[in-house]
């Protein structure tokens, strides 16, 4: 490439050939002049990505947990199909959760703080919501939610990881059609007109509401002045939300093969009549799209519930006995305790598929979509129901910044928080030396 005469693509720059359209991953050809200087101008000019992923019920820590630690370690059954990543993987022991165990960890996972307590619900900012304000506000989509189930699950087990930063639970689609649109079908003459007389209506009502509220707002005590002060600050979000939609209404979606497209063409979820639903195709249409995602720079958080706390988990072609909260039941009995297992490593060898995918995409300073991408993952509770020994692990970001150990032994009952702190850290999302309960970052992983 000549960089004196260089002009830096458009990111959303498609190639269209042969009756195709498929969109580009992000080029060196992308990156302004300046940045074309070196490989570590290039790397810092890429987007960073972090995303969260929740196993719901924990899992068999007992052939989770490696016995020996550092970078050679020795991959337990449940961890064995993600061998071949060694040098993009941290396994941590140590983890812990104070207001997870039980069932309620799912609502204290990102937040860290005791959301659920009897009948009452309050929760805080969740720390993916935290990197969207700081790393998604130039995508189109701040935050993707994504769930085995649709909707926020609200008062049960949860079917999202995200709260807003008025303790807002944030639905989640299961549908990969349905978010597959979302990314990248365009919409035609109609959908527009439509989707603008929407626009424009719901910013009518948010008009109607905000001059009722004012209203109200001159005959009010004090107290709920404070109540109608979150008020207005949840129109507020509504109002930049619907600005950010209509921004982005006019900008082109990238364009996807339609090979690709196609594999997205029809719904596909849990809900769909028994004997239509393979979980390994769905986990791979679910992966495939988080990876398309962040390849084309649709967004740059995720959060995923793959396995939902208490319910589910388990599927006919996984060949056991019971449903995996029963197994977690498992009294001890080595058949449930080997079935745990067997369906821990399904899930992991899932997982594996992702990496390969993420690793399999080239960005523009030689270096994978794993590589600029920090992933974790981890659970409400270990084994038992526990608030401790989580089965916790972080992913990618090499080219972030994150120098990968291995398998980690932390203290005993280091903050989960202190994971996520990491990881924001890496992702550049100014949060301080004060993050949720955890104590700082973890050194040995910065490079």
């Amino acid at each position: 490439m000549n960089i004196l005469n260089h002009q830096p693509l458009d990111r959303r720059t498609a190639l269209r050939g042969m009756g195709a359209t498929m969109a580009l991953p992000f080029l060196e050809s992308m990156l302004p002049k300046s940045a074309l200087a070196s490989t570590e101008a290039a790397t810092s000019a890429i987007p960073r990505r972090g995303a969260w992923f929740y196993f719901g019920t924990g899992m068999n820590m007992r052939q989770f947990e490696p016995q020996d630690e550092g970078k050679d370690f020795t991959f337990p059954r449940i961890l064995k199909p993600l061998e071949k990543f060694r040098g993009d993987l941290t396994v941590f022991s140590g983890t812990y959760l104070e207001h997870g165990g039980g069932h309620h960890g799912d609502y204290t996972f990102l937040t860290g703080v005791e959301a659920k307590k009897g009948g009452a619900i309050k929760n805080a900012v969740s720390c993916d919501q935290v990197a969207a304000e700081a790393i998604g506000r130039d995508t189109r989509f701040p935050s993707l939610q994504l769930c085995i189930q649709r909707g926020t699950g609200f008062g049960a087990n949860l079917r999202t990881l995200s709260w807003n930063r008025n303790g807002v639970p944030l639905a989640s689609e299961n549908d990969p059609h349905v978010v597959f649109n979302r990314l990248f079908k365009v919409d035609g003459p109609e959908e527009r007109e439509a989707r603008e007389k929407g626009f424009r209506r719901r910013g009518s009502i948010l008009d109607v509401v905000l001059e009722d509220a004012h209203r109200l707002e001159k005959k009010v005590g004090s107290q709920d002045k404070e109540k109608l002060d979150e008020y207005f600050n949840s129109i507020r979000e509504v109002e930049k939300q619907l600005e950010r939609n209509v921004d982005w209404s006019v900008k082109p979606k990238p364009e996807i093969d339609p090979e690709t497209a196609n594999r997205y063409g029809e719904p596909y979820s849990i809900n769909m009549p028994a004997g239509q639903f393979a979980y390994e195709k769905y986990a791979r249409l679910m992966y495939d799209l988080i990876t398309l995602a962040f390849q084309t720079d649709s967004t740059r958080v995720i959060t995923y519930v793959v396995r939902q706390e208490s319910s589910g988990g388990v599927f006919p072609e996984f060949g056991v006995s019971k449903g995996y909260h029963e197994l977690s039941h498992h009294g001890n009995d080595p058949k449930n305790l080997d079935e745990l297992a067997a369906v821990d490593a399904i899930y992991q060898e899932h997982w594996a598929y992702f990496l390969g995918k993420m690793k399999s995409v080239k960005e523009a300073d030689g270096r994978s979509l794993l590589d600029h991408c920090a992933l974790g993952y981890s659970s409400g509770m270990g084994i038992g129901h526990s608030k401790t020994r989580l089965p916790t692990a972080m992913f990618g970001g090499n080219a972030l910044g994150i120098e990968h150990q291995g398998h980690l032994k932390l203290p005993d009952e280091t903050p989960l928080s202190s994971v996520w702190h990491t990881m924001l850290d890496r992702l550049e999302v100014p949060v301080g030396e004060s993050f949720q309960d955890s104590p700082g970052v973890i050194q040995s992983l910065i490079s």
